[in-house]
């Protein structure tokens, strides 16, 4: 695989991890509660899991990125966004469509949807290929650029398709 797709698609998990992250440290009661609301574990226990899905959201924004780190890294993230697709799965089992997501932070509020179970699917695939092989071959300023390009393009389509699914139930509502 070129170098550069694979940077972009570490560039990428980064991100969307940093700005996870973001959202929960800037709303952490609006976190916590979106954790309660998913069901999965005793209300009790929610801090217990919330403080660790953070610190492994970090880790992760933080590991891809660090040549050290990055196939660790990378495996937390294929793991969690797998754990994030199937909670959101059970929740959709269960009748349970419209808790918020989590995704997007308290201002834009997003009901569960099967969108975003492959979105997170798709997410976990793109970090899957970061460990093909990579061809040898030295990165040089264009690559650099378009790697930069690259991340903020797929990050921009990322967002947007995220505050498209926040909006679409009163969208639908007018």
């Amino acid at each position: 695989m070129d170098p550069v797709l694979v940077q972009v698609v570490r560039g990428l998990i980064a991100l969307v991890f940093v700005m996870a992250c973001v959202h929960k440290v800037r709303a952490p009661r609006e976190f916590l509660e979106t954790v309660r609301g998913y069901g999965l574990v005793p209300r009790t226990l929610a801090a217990w899991v919330a403080v660790p899905l953070l610190a492994g959201e970090l880790a992760i924004a933080c590991g891809v990125l660090l040549p050290a780190l990055q196939a660790q890294a990378t495996a937390l993230a294929i793991v969690l966004l797998v754990i994030y697709a199937a909670s959101i799965s059970i929740n959709l089992a269960r009748g349970r469509r419209y808790i918020d997501c989590g995704c997007s932070g308290p201002a834009a509020r997003q009901p569960l949807s099967a969108w975003l179970v492959l979105r997170n699917l798709a997410l976990a695939g793109a970090a899957l290929a970061t460990f093909v092989p990579e061809s040898p071959r030295a990165l040089g300023a264009l690559d650099l650029f378009t790697i930069v390009a690259g991340v903020v393009g797929l990050y921009t389509l990322y967002a947007t398709a995220n505050l498209l699914l926040a909006y679409d139930p009163r969208t639908k509502a007018l």
